[in-house]
């Protein structure tokens, strides 16, 4: 394989590597968002919501020009169908549709709890295939619209307190462990548990702080640090 290959090859894993890592972060935003809505949500409320703090995992999105707006739409719906086959397991049953997105209980006598038909829209959705862009293009995004609020190159006296914040002792050596322990802390600071906004803000900034910190294009500052 040609060098140049390789590092297209390198290039397009760095990306999906990336694009994981914000995929996980919307999991939790968008499963706490819908919690907060027990009446259902409409994609056009759920992306606000993800446009505003304590979240801002959003940019700017133009409804009018569709060639833009399919990259929110899709990146939301993957996530959204990755959120439901998540929630059938524990007997709750989330709805999609542009207009209602709520989440509801459903009796699980045995098996799974996941949908025993096959969903067309469902198997669209959960093909990333069908969000891939030009490498260039793919990677702009990344940067520019759903990296968050992190700053470029966080220092490891933040990087150490937005780990405690998540409740580690030090920074921990994978991005797995930090999703798990983030998505639990979320749940845990849910109005109804007792958290506040504040709270939430304070772990999604822990949370953007070191999703920065693996980003995989910055793997060899990491080295460094």
């Amino acid at each position: 394989m040609s060098d140049t290959a390789l590092t297209a090859r390198g290039n397009a894993e760095a990306s999906t590597r990336i694009l994981d890592h914000q995929i996980q972060h919307l999991l939790v935003a968008v499963e706490h968002e819908l919690r907060q809505a027990p009446r259902g949500t409409s994609e056009l409320a759920l992306i606000r919501s993800l446009q505003a703090p304590p979240w801002e995992l959003i940019g700017e999105v133009s409804f009018s020009d569709p060639e833009k707006l399919y990259p929110v739409h899709f990146l939301l719906f993957h996530v959204l169908y990755r959120l439901r086959d998540q929630l059938a397991e524990a007997g709750e049953c989330l709805e999609i549709s542009p207009l209602d997105i709520r989440l509801t209980t459903q009796p699980v006598v045995s098996g799974t709890g996941l949908p025993d038909r096959e969903d067309g829209l469902r198997r669209f959705y959960l093909d990333l295939e069908r969000y891939r862009m030009p490498e260039d293009t793919i990677r702009k995004m990344m940067a520019d619209f759903w990296s968050g609020r992190a700053p470029e190159a966080p220092p490891r006296s933040e990087l150490l307190k937005a780990a405690k914040s998540l409740g580690f002792e030090s920074i921990p050596g994978d991005f797995v462990s930090i999703k798990h322990r983030f998505r639990r802390a979320i749940m845990e600071a849910h109005p109804d548990r007792g958290g506040d906004t504040e709270s939430v803000q304070e772990l999604n900034r822990a949370f953007s702080l070191l999703k920065a910190h693996f980003r995989p294009d910055r793997h060899s500052d990491r080295g460094n640090s």
